[in-house]
């Protein structure tokens, strides 16, 4: 963006001075060419706070836009947040609860084993 800011700048440049040699070398009076001088500076000037005013709307709108489909799209994930740490506390209750029951299981298990053992022994 920086170079076609320039491209541009250099453009009004050139018309201006253009504009400003033609109506120098002009045989008109000097009162008239100093006129026609401001009249069309006083145009330019115009038409630049316009160009930049329109660029600084353009340049607002695109961030409002970002920002909205910014918000959009993190904000959905913020929202899914609270329901995502139920469902990943619920899932580890689960594996904790299986866990548990499994070695419970093993435990039940090995301890009937040395029952029978120490029962085979006496």
């Amino acid at each position: 963006m920086k170079d076609q800011t320039k491209v541009i700048a250099a453009l009004l440049i050139g018309a201006a001075a253009g504009a400003a040699l033609g109506l120098l070398l002009a045989p008109e009076k000097g009162e008239t060419v100093r006129d026609g001088i401001a009249d069309y500076i006083n145009d330019l000037i115009e038409s630049a706070k316009g160009k930049a005013q329109s660029t600084t709307d353009e340049l607002k709108q695109f961030g409002n836009n970002a920002f909205d489909r910014a918000r959009s799209k993190f904000g959905n994930v913020t929202s899914n947040v609270p329901e995502s740490a139920d469902n990943a506390v619920d899932a580890a209750k689960t594996q904790a609860n299986n866990v548990k029951n499994e070695a419970q299981h093993h435990y039940n298990g090995s301890k009937n084993k040395v029952k029978a053992a120490a029962n085979g022994i006496q």
